[in-house]
């Protein structure tokens, strides 16, 4: 048996390998294992996210997003392009680099950091000791020993009842970002996250999509009014969005599928399509795990029950990420794995799901922090709102992209910052002023004293901060 170890990570996704890279800079002997493989059998680590996920989704998003534009906004700009087509291989292959290039970046990390990387799967073998055994099945194969064990494994697509993914006609995220040519015909079953990217994707590129949603409302996590212009420019841009629909049958055939649904009237209603992808949300991952065998507890949705310190009902066993509650996003991970690692040191890590931002890569891009005025409205929190429409502001008109608006929600009485909520280009990377000024417990007033740049797109979350007290100088 090999070297006792400080701590072993299961999984290497966002939460597994920043957990263990953190851990060695803390002085721990650490080891990390993880199964995904590429072609060839070379380790892939990074998790979902980075092999079927959050990193090659991005990468169709933008190679999409630069098709549509070639073909329908470079002429407002006097580009002229003659006879614009998709090679859909090379833009799948370009994907594929994208995601080689990530594992490769972690496998390096892993070199960098002195962690011992182990390719294969990680199960609980019991104890030695106060020492966990690990077993581990694949190229590494072997019977490891650690004080500490963190569970980092992840989550994996639900399944629709009754409809079997064959990643050909009827498929998952991952035969999402691998279909080999444009089809004419695509349904998404799903309007979440994960449906509305993938049915971006192909629509840009030349799909007829249809996206059925059993839900009544369209993004009802998101704040009410970010939803509905959502929706509106969505239906624009082309996607047939069917909320309240009810799926009674999915009929896989030779060239097609046919989903017979029942719509938001109880109607029955058919669509015959190419293909199907199903994207209605995603279940833990403890597959493997032996984790009944040492009596890991689990909770009455299947994810590994913790504490508020990801501890689980076990000595030395933390877990992370999409395998415990809270919500899926990658992170969140991160967060929990570098407050796990600090904690195992005797520091004390921290993570507050209120500042996690969510974000939606479609375009509009689509972010939030903290509540929304639903929530707020339901609580009973009395509290002011601004909102500034990317219309209004320079930058967005001179990129031509000036769909959305930034909304600021605060209290009424202490004018703290309780949500910041935008649709428009790159609010993936304009809700971090929101989560920073929460974070610190930032008011309004004190984003509208700050000098932000001009032209700038935030500049809209600056005049959304002085709609609070009503008064934005630009609209």
């Amino acid at each position: 048996m090999a070297e006792p170890f400080d701590i072993v990570v299961i999984g290497a996704g966002p939460g597994g390998y920043t957990a263990a890279i953190r851990a060695a800079q803390l002085g721990f002997k650490t080891a990390c294992i993880d199964d995904w493989s590429r072609a060839g059998g070379k380790p892939a680590p990074g998790g979902t996210c980075t092999n079927v996920g959050c990193i090659p989704s991005k990468a169709l998003l933008q190679s999409s997003e630069n098709f549509e534009h070639a073909q329908h906004t470079f002429g407002d700009h006097g580009i002229l392009i003659k006879d614009v087509a998709i090679d859909v291989a090379k833009m799948l292959a370009r994907k594929d680099k994208v995601v080689g290039q990530n594992n490769d970046g972690i496998l390096y990390l892993f070199k960098k950091n002195k962690i011992t990387f182990l390719h294969g799967r990680g199960s609980f073998a019991g104890k030695d000791g106060d020492a966990w055994k690990i077993n581990v099945e694949g190229p590494s194969a072997a019977e490891i020993t650690a004080k500490h064990v963190i569970v980092a494994t992840g989550s994996k697509p639900r399944a629709l009842p009754g409809v079997a993914i064959d990643n050909d006609r009827v498929l998952d995220n991952e035969g999402a970002l691998a279909i080999p040519e444009v089809p004419k015909k695509l349904g998404v079953v799903g309007a979440g996250v994960i449906g509305l990217e993938m049915g971006s994707v192909w629509r840009r590129l030349g799909s007829e999509v249809t996206v059925l949603e059993a839900l009544p409302t369209f993004l009802g996590v998101a704040d009410e009014a970010i939803a509905k212009e959502a929706l509106k420019a969505f239906k624009k841009q082309g996607l047939d969005i069917r909320t309240g629909v009810t799926i009674t049958r999915v009929t896989v055939k030779k060239d097609g599928v046919d989903v017979d649904y029942t719509d938001a009237a109880g109607a029955a209603a058919k669509v015959a399509l190419e293909r199907l992808i199903v994207s209605i949300g995603r279940v833990p991952h403890t597959d493997g795990l032996n984790a009944q065998a040492v009596g890991l507890a689990l909770d009455e949705r299947g994810f590994i029950a913790v504490d508020g310190d990801c501890k689980t009902n076990l000595p030395n066993v933390w877990a992370i990420g999409d395998v415990v509650r809270g919500p899926m996003l990658a992170h969140k991970a991160e967060d929990e794995a570098v407050a796990v690692a600090e904690r195992i040191a005797g520091q004390h890590g921290h993570v507050d799901f209120n500042t996690t931002p969510w974000v939606i890569y479609t375009s509009p891009e689509i972010a939030w922090v903290g509540q929304n005025e639903q929530q707020l409205k339901a609580a009973g929190v009395a509290y002011r709102a601004g909102t500034f429409p990317f219309l209004a502001n320079g930058r967005a008109r001179a990129m031509g992209d000036t769909t959305g608006f930034v909304k600021m929600l605060a209290d009424a009485k202490t004018d703290r910052i309780l949500g910041l909520h935008v649709i428009g280009p790159f609010a993936s990377e304009l809700i971090a002023e929101g989560v920073v000024a929460m974070e610190f417990g930032a008011s309004s007033e004190d984003i509208a004293r700050i000098c932000h740049a001009h032209p700038s797109l935030s500049e809209a979350t600056r005049e959304a901060a002085l709609g609070v007290d009503k008064r934005t100088i630009n609209i």
